[in-house]
């Protein structure tokens, strides 16, 4: 072996370093991307922290420990998760009732559940999520953003306003000149000297709370490490690993889409839960994905690697903690108009325009409608993809239900008839099955070809003997013919044993 052959340690090192870290072009991106982030999460941290009844500090930590851990854990590239909505809702009323203690030993075990959720391959369940449903997903996701945007609207000073539109108009235009700088940035900034230099009257930052002045540390929930407490935190728990990994998964494919890359949904499943007990730990509500600043950082600003969320809550800390009074500047109006312009390019246009309106089934549309509508109106993702998926499936079974088909033959001696079956055979078709026999006419002999079938399950076996005892009854055979391996042993293991008579 020759000594040129032989690698040093640090030729190795260099060999497993992304090949990005040699870029200066995607530094430039993944480091703007990840303070515009940190910028946009200020303000959306704390107010979800107003929804759980907790101090702005906790959710600032949320977002701070999450991002952090999530960037190493984690298994789609350039997603943020952070403190969310979603999460505070479910969580709220446990603080409410109970205290921060229990809210945190909650964030912890629902960590423990998502990492065994993750584990069991939970996110194998993403393959039944239709595209319907993912496309009426991403319009209600793009309708929420908006919507959380319309109460810093309400009620303001008449400068908001023409802020906004100058921000919106800045984030249309600015990128025509350059894309050095993103766009969201360049935007908050301008907004803020202006706001700042004119001594123009307007929400702030600083009006949503106080921002922390030192990093969190680390600790154990204060409740008493009883069966009790488990049994009182356990409902909340499990509520919010299920909304935190729905809400997870289904970001993770939307960013797969946008950035046609593949991410492991086990290892994301698995590092939401590690996330949340860090973060559990570290005294924060806990996270999921944020959607709308994963959009931020993906669709806007074109970040595409881990340093975006890593820098994402690091730059989240720094600001608060070093640069808190310049941060409590920054008008609202500022993050409104970036969360509005991410809610218009999130929002698949392409899926309301009339002309693929009229190419789509009706089936479809339905889903993708309802999907929207629960969404909408109960503000939680979760439950409308779930709503979505579940409509789906029963229209699918409703079209298919249909498709098994029976002819029939007779022998020219008339001593024997032939029933052809064709199509999918389970709970829906079957049920049709046993009516499209002439029990009564038939020959004494009939034969039931299912060459051209398939049998799914238990209800598909309990038709067919069904059929057998019908023919029995008037004294006439039936033979089953042509089944294919998995058929046959379904039916081999089942048939005369579902009858209760």
């Amino acid at each position: 072996m020759s000594s040129s052959s032989v690698l040093t340690p640090a030729a190795r090192l260099r060999g497993l370093r992304p090949h990005w870290l040699n870029d200066p072009k995607v530094w430039r991106t993944e480091v703007l991307a990840g303070l515009v982030v940190a910028l946009a999460l200020i303000p959306e941290a704390i107010s979800f922290s107003i929804i759980a009844g907790v101090d702005p500090a906790i959710g600032l930590f949320a977002s701070f420990t999450m991002a952090v851990v999530i960037s190493i854990v984690g298994g789609r590239r350039a997603m943020i998760s952070a403190a969310t909505g979603a999460v505070a809702l479910v969580i709220a009323p446990l603080n409410r009732e109970h205290g921060l203690g229990y809210l945190i030993a909650a964030v912890i075990l629902a960590g423990v559940i998502q990492v065994v959720l993750g584990a069991l391959g939970v996110a194998k369940l993403m393959r039944f999520v239709p595209r319907s449903v993912m496309v009426g997903f991403v319009n209600a996701l793009a309708i929420l953003i908006f919507m959380a945007q319309v109460p810093e609207m309400r009620d303001v000073p008449w400068p908001v306003y023409p802020l906004i539109a100058a921000g919106l108009g800045l984030m249309v235009f600015f990128p025509k000149a350059t894309r050095v700088i993103p766009a969201p940035l360049v935007s908050i900034a301008i907004l803020t000297v202006i706001t700042v230099a004119a001594g123009i009257a307007v929400p702030t930052v600083g009006d949503k709370g106080a921002l922390p002045s030192s990093l969190p540390v680390p600790g154990l929930p204060d409740v008493p490490f009883t069966l009790d407490t488990l049994t009182t935190i356990a409902p909340y728990a499990l509520a919010m690993a299920l909304v935190g990994l729905m809400e997870s998964l289904m970001t993770a494919k939307l960013v797969d889409d946008i950035t046609d890359t593949h991410s492991s949904k086990t290892r994301e499943s698995i590092g939401q839960g590690v996330a949340n007990v860090i973060t559990g730990f570290f005294g924060g509500m806990g996270g999921c994905a944020m959607i709308g600043q994963t959009m931020i950082n993906v669709k806007v600003s074109g970040a595409r690697t881990r340093l975006s969320t890593f820098l994402a809550g690091v730059f989240l800390m720094v600001l608060c903690i070093a640069f808190g009074p310049v941060v409590s500047d920054i008008p609202m109006a500022a993050l409104v108009a970036v969360m509005v312009m991410v809610s218009f390019a999130t929002f698949d246009w392409h899926s309301i325009a009339p002309k693929t309106l009229k190419r789509m089934p009706a089936g479809e549309i339905t889903v993708m409608v309802i999907t929207v509508a629960i969404v909408v109106a109960t503000d939680n993702l979760a439950i409308g993809v779930v709503v979505g998926s579940v409509t789906a499936m029963v229209i699918f079974a409703k079209r298919v239900a249909h498709l098994a088909e029976v002819t029939a033959v007779t022998d020219p001696d008339g001593g024997t008839v032939v029933y052809a079956v064709t199509g999918e055979l389970f709970f829906a078709s079957s049920n049709d099955l046993v009516g499209q026999f002439a029990y009564a006419t038939d020959p004494d002999k009939v034969i039931i070809d299912l060459s051209a079938a398939h049998i799914w399950d238990a209800s598909s076996v309990a038709a067919l003997d069904a059929i057998e005892t019908k023919y029995d009854q008037r004294g006439k055979s039936v033979e089953i013919i042509g089944l294919n391996n998995p058929s046959a042993d379904l039916h081999g293991k089942l048939t005369g044993e579902l009858s209760s008579h």
